[in-house]
């Protein structure tokens, strides 16, 4: 995945929060963002609301952060076997 995807997904874990913010936070413009946001979306990752002007974005399934967590876990092991 995307690097910029994976933050906006661990950033979501902790809360659902507006497109804006995530913008911010990634350090893209709105377009990159948004895009994103619509491959998240796509596929069953994420979910919105529009609320007034602002949509807000969650977690559609807080368990995808175990997969993540068991991903890393893969990952430092390959490091520890590999030094």
């Amino acid at each position: 995945a995307h690097p910029s995807r994976l933050l906006i997904v661990e950033q979501l874990s902790g809360k659902e929060r507006p497109v804006g913010e995530l913008t911010e936070m990634i350090g893209s413009d709105m377009s990159t963002v948004s895009k994103h946001l619509s491959v998240l979306k796509n596929i069953g990752i994420i979910r919105d609301e529009k609320r007034g002007s602002q949509v807000y974005y969650r977690l559609a399934c807080p368990c995808v952060m175990n997969f993540f967590t068991c991903v890393e876990k893969v990952l430092k092991s390959t490091v520890r076997r590999r030094e």
